[in-house]
């Protein structure tokens, strides 16, 4: 979902996975030549990682990192990658670390594999936003998702803004 520069070679790297949640990683070495995680940490990637948790701190060490699904056809357009990361940003904001959601889970898998077959739109982004307000139990399906998920998690991502008025400059 994110990574972070912690020094030289590693890397902090943020999952979504569908048993843990939220969970960070460090992948130490990462950013090495040689790495065994070399073109396998990047955004929007489905797999199987192997982690060694942390008793002392929310910070887990990654092991090992097998890669299922590139999602490739997400980098095609910016408004679709952007949008790709809004969703992700959307689950990091609504959720606790370490509380897993097998709605969200799937609805996000979902959403990233729409945006990776098709471009992102503004029905797809009102579509995302009304299933998640649903998801988290602050809406039955009908009214203002976005104004509910503004309410409930105090501000919607800054990206939303610049998704919604790049898809508006694309349709002009």
């Amino acid at each position: 979902m994110r990574t972070i520069r912690l020094t030289d070679t590693s890397l902090i790297v943020h999952w979504f996975s569908e048993i843990e949640g939220l969970i960070k990683t460090v992948a130490k070495g990462a950013l090495r030549p040689k790495s065994p995680f070399a073109g396998k940490l990047d955004l929007f990637f489905s797999g199987e990682i192997e982690v060694v948790m942390s008793r002392k701190s929310d910070l887990h060490t990654l092991r090992e990192v097998s890669i299922s699904d590139w999602r490739q056809g997400l980098r095609r357009s910016y408004p679709t990658t952007l949008m790709a990361g809004y969703f992700c940003q959307l689950v990091e904001a609504g959720l606790e670390p370490h509380h897993a959601d097998e709605g969200v889970y799937d609805l996000l898998r979902r959403g990233l594999d729409f945006l990776d077959r098709e471009d992102g739109s503004l029905r797809a982004l009102y579509h995302f936003e009304k299933q998640f307000a649903q998801a988290l139990g602050i809406s039955d399906g009908g009214g203002d998702a976005e104004g509910m998920l503004r309410e409930h998690l105090g501000a919607l991502p800054a990206s939303r803004r610049m998704i919604v008025e790049s898809l508006r400059i694309e349709k002009d």
